[in-house]
């Protein structure tokens, strides 16, 4: 799954860059929805930094993080459960990204982004959806947190007192009729 999805946002994030270079001059913009300019716009612009144009020198810092985070992900999904398919969604996403925007500093020095919503910076798909397995790993982590608590509150013993006390009460309204 983990791979899968990697490929997937890989290929569109290569595609979608490889577009926006070609069909579109640097610092320019072009609104696929004219009604919508005001909100969504296609910009192409070049980006050195890191996501959403943060630190626009560290070129070779981000190269080396991409690689770490890269490889801290197939070592984490390798430990994982089976049955954790969203984690490796999750996980697939930020690891196409990652490998999506190192691909872009390898092959033109820099990287394309060109999705432009209005106040917010420019970014690319890689970005977004490293963005998105982010929240989606956040997501999952706190949900399996919160059933982790739900198990704790109510422990093995506690389910027994609770079906004892239940069984009793049902004998007692049982005997009521009885009577």
């Amino acid at each position: 799954m983990l791979f899968l999805v990697m490929a997937l946002v890989l290929l569109a994030d290569f595609l979608s860059k490889l577009y926006i270079e070609n069909s579109l001059e640097l610092n320019t913009s072009w609104a696929p929805i004219p009604e919508l300019a005001a909100f969504f716009r296609i910009t192409h612009v070049s980006n050195t930094g890191a996501a959403f144009g943060l630190f626009p020198s560290g070129s070779i810092l981000f190269m080396l993080v991409a690689i770490g985070v890269s490889i801290f992900i197939i070592i984490y999904n390798s430990r994982l459960p089976a049955d954790h398919a969203l984690y490796r969604v999750a996980l697939g996403l930020q690891l196409g990204g990652a490998l999506g925007n190192l691909i872009s500093r390898l092959r033109v020095g820099h990287v394309t982004d060109f999705l432009d919503f209005g106040p917010w910076p420019v970014f690319n798909l890689a970005d977004f959806s490293i963005v998105a397995g982010v929240f989606l790993l956040a997501f999952l982590m706190l949900q399996e947190q919160r059933q982790d608590n739900q198990r704790q509150k109510v422990g093995p013993a506690d389910i027994a007192t609770t079906d004892k006390n239940h069984s009793d009460s049902s004998e007692d309204h049982t005997m009521l009729w009885n009577e």
